[in-house]
């Protein structure tokens, strides 16, 4: 009785060995899975800013529209880590148990870091035209960063970058669509009619009464 005692006691500690150290591997081919899945989240967030820039870009160059990918529902399941082969025992079904369980918690975890992530804007209106829109409105020649500013407080969720705005001036410039003046180191944009009707306001007070 007691040798049968000691045998059961002995293969109880070596499964309880060998299960604490499939369970460690286990834990530590997470937490390296995780770390892949935040990687490409972040890199896939650079991505689709770099997208938004470039788009307002062809926008302003007057390109046909661009075409946006879109945002996928969730992350695709990770495969869970392989396993080691080992003998039929009681311990390799105890693995495979906690292996099962631990998947939809992985799945769980990756649909958060996918909502977690900044989806890229899609403006409903071009930035060229939004841009001749508050030319139209001005009564005075403004910089490019002014414009932008007053954009971005007209149209808070929507980010206006003074380098791209400028770009969207000079394209509307080409096209006849807007007049550019400059003032010592300063660059002002405003519509042709509005400049024309500067022009004679000021011919206007030269003349003699």
């Amino acid at each position: 009785m007691s040798e049968t005692t000691t045998s059961t006691t002995e293969l109880t500690s070596q499964y309880s060995t060998q299960v604490a150290g499939d369970l460690e591997r286990n834990l530590k081919e997470q937490e390296r899975v995780q770390g892949e899945i935040e990687a490409l989240q972040a890199q896939l967030s650079a991505l689709q800013q770099d997208q938004t820039v470039l788009v307002n870009i062809q926008q302003a160059l007057g390109g046909p529209a661009a075409r946006v990918v879109p945002e996928p529902e969730a992350v695709a399941a990770v495969p869970a880590p392989r396993k080691r082969k080992t003998s039929a025992r009681p311990a390799a079904s105890k693995q495979a148990r906690a292996a099962k369980s631990s998947a939809p918690a992985r799945k769980r975890a990756a649909k958060k870091t996918a909502a977690a992530s900044p989806a890229a804007p899609s403006p409903s209106t071009k930035l060229v035209d939004l841009v001749r829109e508050h030319l139209s409105e001005l009564h005075e020649p403004r910089s490019a960063a002014e414009i932008a500013a007053s954009l971005e407080q007209q149209h808070p969720e929507r980010e206006f970058k003074a380098k791209i705005v400028r770009l969207t001036l000079e394209g509307l410039v080409a096209k006849n669509q807007a007049q550019r003046t400059k003032q010592g180191r300063s660059v002002f944009y405003t519509t042709p009619e509005t400049a024309e009707a500067a022009q004679r306001d000021e011919a206007a007070e030269e003349q003699p009464a």
